[in-house]
């Protein structure tokens, strides 16, 4: 059977609102949202990722449209298993082949995650196929995407915000010495946003619609050197129905997410008080990294920085930094002890 060995290797970052697989020389495979449609008679997969996405919010009786992932952890278990799946299999469409290799997989799971979520994460990854699964703390492979040593013993200190929870991790010696998880991130700007719409302005706005304000004028502070041009929404007005356009500055959205914000500032901080005062020397000579799509958001580096008092680095790429991480781990699954099989 020796010429038959064949194991495949893919480093995937599970993620609320996209995932993204990459395979072992750290080549970007597949970067879609984390969504699938179903068929609601036959709980049958109909679309995946961006096509999903493009459903979302525009179905009829007969499909429904799912986020698997809620918070960072498995909501849906027939739905995420079905994604994991059709992604691993959309990873693969370029490789013809007569039998499927045996698959290797690290994936990255929030920090906070119980022993019952990170079992749901495997059994799902098994169910898809995946022979030897190998799980990493999100944290961690940002580190390790950065560039980091990681098992140095030094302080690094990394705030993640994803699209479910905000990891906050210091890392020294290969572990994880002290971690704030919390649950408001991305989605929870997105439906601070909606709220904000519809009290403000009277206007209604979907998902998708909240996630583009978001990325075209989100910002956390109100005075930008080279501000982002309004951005006009189109709706529906919530009393009469009639259509509106309403025109949406980065300072409203500021405005409208200031208090999740503050909520990240505040995990931030009391991860910080939890930090050993040797490593907490060290994070302050290097700086606090900031990955994630919440990183993108205008601003935030600046406002970290004044408000706590170390400097702040927005990471190049910050969207796929975790990804990154995890196809470094799979090149070195022998080397780091710090991978849950």
């Amino acid at each position: 059977m020796g010429l038959f060995s064949f194991t495949q290797e893919l480093a995937m970052d599970l993620g609320t609102a996209n995932s993204v697989i990459v395979n072992n020389a750290g080549k970007i495979l597949l970067d879609e949202p984390s969504i699938v449609a179903l068929d609601r008679k036959t709980d049958k997969m109909i679309a995946l990722g961006e096509k999903a996405r493009q459903m979302h919010g525009k179905t009829h009786e007969n499909i429904r449209t799912v986020r698997p992932l809620r918070d960072g952890v498995i909501a849906d278990f027939n739905a995420a298993e079905q994604m994991i799946r059709g992604m691993i299999k959309m990873a693969n469409k370029n490789k013809g082949g007569l039998f499927s290799p045996s698959l290797r997989v690290v994936i990255c799971i929030p920090s906070g995650s119980t022993e019952v979520e990170i079992r749901a994460v495997r059994d799902s990854a098994e169910h898809a196929g995946g022979r030897d699964v190998y799980m990493i703390f999100e944290p961690m492979a940002a580190a390790l995407g950065i560039g980091l040593d990681v098992e140095a013993p030094e302080g690094n200190m990394i705030v993640d915000i994803g699209g479910g929870t905000t990891e906050i991790a210091v890392i020294s010696l290969g572990g994880i010495v002290s971690n704030k998880s919390i649950k408001i991130a991305g989605d929870d700007f997105t439906e601070d946003i909606q709220d904000y719409m519809g009290r403000q302005h009277n206007i209604k706005v979907g998902d998708r619609t909240a996630e583009q304000i978001k990325i075209q004028v989100g910002s956390v502070v109100t005075e930008l050197d080279n501000p982002p041009e309004d951005f006009v929404v189109h709706g529906p007005n919530r009393m009469t129905s009639l259509p509106m356009d309403v025109p949406v500055s980065y300072q409203e959205v500021a405005h409208c997410i200031e208090k999740s914000v503050s909520k990240v500032d505040s995990a931030v901080l009391s991860a910080l008080e939890q930090t050993p005062p040797e490593l907490y020397a060290d994070i302050v000579r290097n700086g606090i990294y900031l990955t994630g799509g919440g990183a993108l958001l205008r601003g935030l580096d600046k406002r970290l920085s004044e408000k706590i008092g170390i400097p702040f680095r927005v990471v190049d790429d910050p969207l796929h930094m975790v990804a990154k991480g995890t196809s470094i781990a799979l090149r070195n699954i022998d080397k780091f002890t710090f991978l849950m099989r």
